[in-house]
């Protein structure tokens, strides 16, 4: 069995249980259309004020203990339990007004207390301290002994997905310290696959104390299974920080400027004894080399030494002490803004401020950034796509803020480079693009979109390249944008030029014929930026894009340099004719109908090398 993470609604929440902000939307499991209710467990721990099952049934108003003794395979309902023992308890899960998936109870203070304590303490956060208050807020200022409060704990039903998959019960589990998702799994004997996928995780996330997570369980008969205390098998699951969690945004800027600064230290430091050791073997390896080819090969010619310019995209022979997965370890932090700060930095989203689409620019801390509206479904895949690359030709993720009152909408907050974007750059006559310019743009942008195909794991495509969405730094090198994005903004293929508001890239052929989605989707669309980077149009349609450079197809020489004349940006002065027809040519090879006939980006590589 296996879960898709793309059809679960329930998202792990890490907040701090005592935590009075309810701008997460992790806070509640969300209802879904086919259940309204349904019979599930909750998993609570003894304690030293409740030692019994019987004290435990009171709590949750069981009026029957020999259920749970049955379910727990205990003798007696006055037995003293091993703080810590883990009890199943069997529940009805409905869904709130407010759409939220909720077990209610009722409990009677014994002494002055406060919400904190009832929520994290007694019910060992099963139920947020602010969710908690929310439901008895005539008694915010009044919570005394004898007070009785209204308790809405955490639960979830399935969905037709789950059910499908053999999936009877999604258990709310109340993690505490030291738990880890590995040895959640063995007790439950469970998949990590179908833990990760209905609580909406990867295997990059954590888990806090404090907080719930959900075990999807196929079988009726359940139980909790004993886990030895000893260390459990390496896992693929990072383990629980107990004493760690995400950066809050009310955290001091400071504790992320220091942590940077060790952490690139350290980074640093690794790789100076990296370079020694490389440097070491290198010149082992040289002078083994020229004992064997003077041994062996004493009239053989020297090797000849590459040009500077060329580019490697197959894998070295040298071993590398700098594996990728040496960052494996290393967390993906984020800055959480609020949405004041947000309209702040963009005059409450205003006109002026808009960049394209539902896309803003703003000022936040004298750094002017692009803020982009999305739907909230769609945050997290960007988070995690971006949490998992690194390229100087990837415009970076800063921050999120997850709307405040509108779970709707997210916006994600990303690096803005200082020149705009390449079409801005391409439309303006007041200061024109020279050509050298052009090429190491045209390079940059495909040194990104080859990281994207060949480099990253798992490859991934683009499908919304266009030059609106090519942006370029003060030193004018381009950086590619909307990395993530294509799942929340392509709703439908666009033909030629009739885009939405948004500029949506260029689309091939094949995924206006069959919805067909690969890497020569996107070397189509970088054909096209090719034309425009030696064109500067921007008003080229579906047929006469592939019209304007039909002299290529010329046997005429002097007609197919007077072509490229007639295509080239008039505002280009001076330009190697050879290098234009080279890109030219190039672009001609990216358009072709049949994606087969495309060349790949380790072929446009090799072609940018030679001219950029």
């Amino acid at each position: 069995m296996c879960i898709s993470s793309s059809s679960a609604q329930h998202y792990y929440d890490s907040s701090n249980c005592s935590t009075s902000n309810n701008s997460n939307r992790g806070s509640g499991y969300t209802c879904n259309l086919s259940n309204d209710s349904c019979s599930t467990f909750l998993v609570y721990r003894a304690n030293q004020n409740f030692q019994t099952i019987s004290d435990i049934s009171k709590l949750f108003s069981k009026n029957n203990s020999e259920e749970l003794l049955h379910i727990n395979n205990l003798a007696s309902s006055s037995q003293l339990l091993k703080p810590g023992k883990e009890v199943l308890l069997p529940v009805t899960c409905s869904c709130s007004v407010d759409q939220f998936y909720q077990v209610n109870l009722t409990y009677k203070t014994p002494e002055r207390t406060t919400f904190s304590e009832v929520a994290c303490g007694v019910f060992e956060g099963l139920l947020k301290n602010h969710t908690l208050v929310e439901e008895n807020l005539p008694l915010v200022n009044n919570l005394e002994a004898g007070s009785v409060l209204h308790v809405p704990l955490r639960c979830a039903c399935l969905d037709n997905f789950t059910s499908g998959k053999g999936v009877k019960y999604l258990v709310t589990y109340p993690i505490m310290k030291g738990d880890e998702p590995a040895k959640l799994c063995q007790k439950f004997r469970i998949s990590s696959e179908d833990f990760w996928a209905v609580n909406t995780l990867t295997h990059w996330d954590s888990l806090f104390p404090d907080t719930t997570v959900l075990i999807p369980l196929t079988d009726t008969t359940i139980r909790i299974y004993d886990v030895p205390d000893s260390p459990p098998p390496a896992s693929e699951f990072p383990s629980t920080i107990p004493g760690e969690r995400k950066q809050e945004a009310t955290k001091p800027v400071q504790l992320y400027i220091v942590g940077s600064i060790i952490g690139l230290l350290l980074l640093l430091t690794l790789m100076l004894a990296c370079g020694i050791y490389m440097k070491g073997l290198r010149r082992w390896k040289r002078e083994n080399l020229m004992a064997f080819t003077v041994t062996n090969s004493p009239n053989s010619s020297s090797p000849t030494r590459s040009s500077p310019r060329s580019t490697q995209t197959g894998r070295t022979s040298s071993t590398s002490c700098l594996s990728p997965d040496l960052l494996v370890g290393i967390k993906y932090c984020l800055f959480n803004y609020s949405l004041e700060e947000l309209k702040r930095a963009t005059k409450d989203f205003s006109e002026e401020n808009k960049i394209g689409g539902s896309t803003y620019k703003g000022l936040v801390n004298d750094i002017e950034v692009m803020i982009k509206k999305v739907r909230f479904e769609d945050t997290r895949p960007v988070i995690d796509l971006h949490s998992k690359i690194n390229h100087i030709n990837i415009v970076s993720l800063q921050g999120v803020c997850y709307g405040e009152g509108d779970f709707s909408w997210s916006y994600l907050v990303f690096e803005l480079p200082e020149n705009g974007n390449l079409r801005d750059c391409l439309s303006d006559l007041c200061n024109p693009l020279h050509w050298q310019r052009r090429t190491q743009i045209a390079f940059d942008i495909a040194t990104g979109l080859h990281y994207l195909h060949c480099c990253a794991s798992p490859s991934y495509t683009h499908m919304n390249i266009s030059s609106r969405i090519i942006f370029i730094t003060g030193n004018w090198r381009a950086k590619l944008a909307d990395i993530g994005m294509a799942s929340a903004e392509i709703e439908k293929p666009v033909k030629g030029n009739d885009r939405t508001e948004n500029h949506k890239g260029w689309v091939a052929p094949e995924y206006l014929l069959h919805g067909s989605v690969c890497e020569k989707v996107d070397i189509f669309a970088f054909g096209v930026v090719l034309l425009e980077l030696i064109s500067a149009r921007d008003n080229i349609g579906e047929k006469s894009f592939k019209d304007s450079i039909g002299f290529l197809g010329s046997a005429n020489e002097r007609g197919c340099f007077e072509g490229l004349r007639g295509l080239m940006d008039p505002n280009l002065n001076d330009y190697p004719l050879a290098e234009a027809l080279c890109l030219a040519v190039l672009a001609k090879a990216c358009l072709a109908d049949d994606p087969q006939h495309r060349p790949t980006m380790d072929d446009i590589m090799k072609v940018l090398g030679r001219v950029a």
